[in-house]
């Protein structure tokens, strides 16, 4: 059975986790940390520091600015911590990889397994196009309320493609500023903000008379929490080290 606490219990994310462990034979949620202390069917605290409960892992869906005092919590108690939290600025991303020195971290930009794969897909499709002369744009939706853009989603199958081809590409958000015809060697990444869209991500290639689009489009949040609790099962127990959802799906 893995014990897991929750970082961001009362949050949207949160509670779909939260009911999700429910019917996991597996696991259990043995405590939640959130400000607004929400009442659940387990212990909440206001933040890490006041929580006494002994879990063998922490999924966190927060707010950037939450994750540094966690971080220092999970080093501290000596408890492995699965980030799903996105933007998070460079000076955190610093001390994320040095509690990798301590501590088991898992981060991933998207925990949905789908997304997961559709890394490794434009990974390929890149590698086979990019000599063909195609494009490559991204455009990625979201509910209003989201608050980073483009999607920390984006960012990531942009980096994937990067890798892939040798850092290749530089990133282009916004065309409205410039004249001029668009370079072979950028990859282009927009934003779209509306209504309720729980994610979308599109990767189009596009070439002469021909367009190629590998798609993601989630329509609900518990592809994400699906994906974030088999990783704290995959994380739970493991030594310190900072490991990739990858990992979590082909080792778990």
């Amino acid at each position: 059975m893995t014990n897991i606490i929750i970082h961001g219990c009362g949050g949207k994310m949160g509670r779909v986790v939260a009911e999700l462990v429910k019917n996991d034979p597996q696991c259990q949620v043995v405590a939640g940390i959130d400000p607004a202390t929400p009442a659940m069917d387990f212990p909440v605290f206001a933040k890490p520091a006041d929580c006494t409960v002994k879990g063998d892992v922490i999924i966190d869906f927060s707010t950037a600015t939450a994750v540094p005092a966690l971080l220092a919590f999970s080093v501290e108690k000596q408890i492995p911590v699965v980030i799903c939290t996105t933007a998070l600025s460079q000076e955190t991303q610093t001390q994320l990889e040095q509690t990798a020195n301590n501590v088991a971290v898992l981060k991933s930009a998207n925990m949905s397994i789908g997304v997961n794969l559709l890394f490794e897909l434009v990974q390929r499709a890149a590698q086979i196009l990019y000599d063909a002369n195609f494009d490559i744009e991204i455009v990625e939706k979201h509910h209003n309320q989201k608050i980073d853009a483009p999607s920390g989603t984006a960012l990531a199958l942009a980096d994937a493609i990067n890798d892939a081809m040798d850092d290749a590409f530089h990133y282009v958000y916004d065309r409205s500023q410039t004249r001029e015809k668009r370079e072979r060697n950028e990859i282009g990444i927009h934003a779209v903000r509306g209504g309720n869209i729980v994610g979308e991500h599109d990767v189009i290639f596009a070439g002469r008379d021909e367009v190629i689009t590998l798609s993601h489009h989630a329509s609900s949040r518990e592809v994400f929490a699906v994906g974030a609790v088999k990783a704290a099962k995959f994380l739970a127990g493991k030594p310190a080290g900072l490991y990739t959802m990858k990992e979590a799906l082909t080792q778990s």
